[in-house]
């Protein structure tokens, strides 16, 4: 077994249009995600997860923790969207986080991020969005998803070239795309088992048919 870790991050967005049912449906997604997770012996031997919520501030709720010990947190939502404040803490997150390969050790595999927003951004996301974009070679395999009407899945574009659009924040929705992530975070786990190279793109599920890849 590679004991090589697959560093996961969930980039939530807890601003205000996502509280009543929608941030309980986000809470219920990461227990869901979680007890999958921890039944599948090849995700429980390499995953490890992260929680990173933005709203006017970002913050790291749950740092890099392995899938056994890791507590869901209890998430609420309010105030704005600090998009980029949140692109920059995702970044310092994986500088800290995420083992390098160095002459004595391999590292860890390249992490995986899914960031979820329903909203225009309230700060200036435009820099830390090309500065993580520009990065070479990429920090991350980052997935966005656009949640609902009020998302701009075009916007995300410029954070990654990987983008889905998610129809609307109804709870058989949100459960959907929490399913997909789960199914990704497998088949990613699955695929550094049989020693996947570094740098390869990532190879997620077809998506549900609430989910659209943007092309």
């Amino acid at each position: 077994m590679s004991s090589r870790r697959l560093p996961v991050y969930l980039v939530l967005d807890t601003s205000g249009s996502m509280s009543g049912e929608p941030i309980q449906m986000v809470n219920q997604g990461v227990k869901a995600l979680l007890a999958e997770l921890k039944s599948d012996p090849q995700a429980i031997e390499t995953a490890y997860l992260s929680i990173i919520t933005f709203e006017s501030t970002p913050k790291q709720v749950s740092p890099l923790t392995e899938l056994g010990a890791f507590q869901p947190p209890n998430l609420s939502a309010g105030g704005g969207t600090s998009l980029g404040a949140a692109l920059k803490l995702l970044a310092q997150c994986i500088d800290k986080e995420v083992l390098k390969a160095g002459e004595t050790q391999k590292g860890d595999w390249k992490p995986l991020v899914f960031l979820m927003t329903d909203g225009q951004p309230t700060d200036n996301w435009q820099q830390a969005a090309a500065d993580l974009k520009n990065k070479k070679p990429a920090p991350a395999n980052i997935i966005a998803c656009a949640a609902g009407d009020g998302a701009d899945e075009f916007m995300l574009k410029q954070v990654t070239e990987i983008v889905v659009k998610l129809k609307s924040l109804q709870p058989d929705d949100l459960k959907a795309f929490f399913k997909w992530v789960t199914q990704s975070i497998k088949q990613t786990s699955q695929s550094v088992a049989q020693v996947m190279a570094d740098n390869q793109p990532i190879n997620l599920p077809p998506p549900p048919p609430q989910i659209t890849i943007i092309p």
